[in-house]
């Protein structure tokens, strides 16, 4: 199902950047970049905006598209990405912002919360002094897109990147009151994404560019120290991939989809991990022609849901895939 295609609004130049989770009450909630101008990234369009749809049918139908995000033009909002926090039922979306009138190529890291499962959205809140360190001011930084992760514990994770200074881990142990940011970064990394091990170790994994491969990075002290591996069986170009775990009907394991290819943005997999990360499956293959970004959620009815930019970002599919469909036990 295509779910947002720019070919349907001339106003528009193109969809980007996917984001989907699936709230407590089974509703599935999808944000993507409005990019008005151009396809250009943040830096390069002064008039983005952030809209979603959702469906409380397990992606059978789905709202009208709408805006949640929208400032003035000069100024724009991209890169969404959610985490929904269990403890609190609120969805805090993620999103990076440039003011291109008076602080052109200055970033700012914020997010909107809901707690009404997207209905209602806060004000935007500015993060960017908590989750950043001194003399990043005026660095090239920003959170990564698609989604976080919330540990057993309750504490929210999620990766920044700073291309000047190393992608980070962040998060918040008070339901998103503080946040913090991770005393060492991973590398190599760009995008990045983060779950927590069953033994409460932080793992994350990275798109890395110019290296035809994934990397691992694993902290067993909360992100003080790493250990790190070129993953030889995730290909990989430099796209960003989406990481989770499935913890349903007595199963529990890891997936990741990302682009199985080491140059081209072309064939969309997804493998599984059935010991923490530490060997993949052989990829399934889910879209052989160009595809780029990809976001995953475990849909209430236990199918996994799949976001991701298609057919050089013109459309944005949504598909659900059955768990017997990747994974034989």
């Amino acid at each position: 199902m295509n779910l947002f295609n720019a070919d349907h609004n001339s106003e528009v130049s193109c969809y980007r950047i996917p984001s989907i989770i699936t709230a407590s009450n089974g509703d599935l909630i999808v944000a993507i970049d409005e990019r008005v101008p151009s396809c250009g990234d943040l830096k390069w369009s002064d008039d983005i905006n952030i809209v979603m749809r959702k469906s409380s049918d397990n992606g059978n139908t789905w709202t009208p598209i709408r805006t949640i995000v929208d400032y003035p033009k000069g100024k724009s909002a991209s890169d969404p990405s959610m985490i929904f926090d269990e403890v609190t039922n609120t969805i805090f979306l993620f999103f990076n912002f440039m003011n291109h009138i008076n602080e052109k190529n200055k970033y700012y890291l914020k997010y909107i919360s809901s707690s009404d499962y997207g209905k209602s959205w806060s004000d935007p809140v500015d993060i960017t002094n908590q989750i950043s360190k001194k003399n990043w001011s005026n660095d090239f930084k920003f959170i990564t897109s698609g989604r976080g992760f919330q540990a057993k514990d309750g504490t929210l994770l999620h990766c920044l990147v700073n291309l000047q200074n190393g992608t980070h881990v962040f998060g918040s142990k008070d339901n998103g009151k503080t946040w913090f940011i991770s005393k060492t970064p991973v590398t190599p990394g760009n995008e990045s994404k983060i779950i927590e091990l069953l033994d409460g170790s932080w793992m994350v994994n990275s798109r890395v560019n110019n290296s035809g491969y994934r990397y691992s990075h694993i902290s067993t002290d909360f992100g003080n120290t790493w250990n790190s591996k070129k993953e030889i069986d995730l290909i990989d170009p430099g796209s960003n991939g989406s990481l989770i775990r499935y913890n349903q009907n007595s199963q529990n394991f890891l997936l990741l989809s990302n682009i199985n290819d080491p140059k081209e943005r072309r064939e969309l997999v997804i493998r599984y991990s059935l010991d923490e990360g530490n060997s993949w499956s052989a990829p399934r293959i889910i879209y052989r022609e160009k595809a780029a970004y990809s976001s995953m959620t475990v849909l209430s009815n236990g199918d996994i849901g799949l976001f991701f930019e298609a057919d050089n970002y013109r459309n944005n599919l949504f598909t659900r895939i059955k768990l017997d469909e990747i994974i034989e036990f």
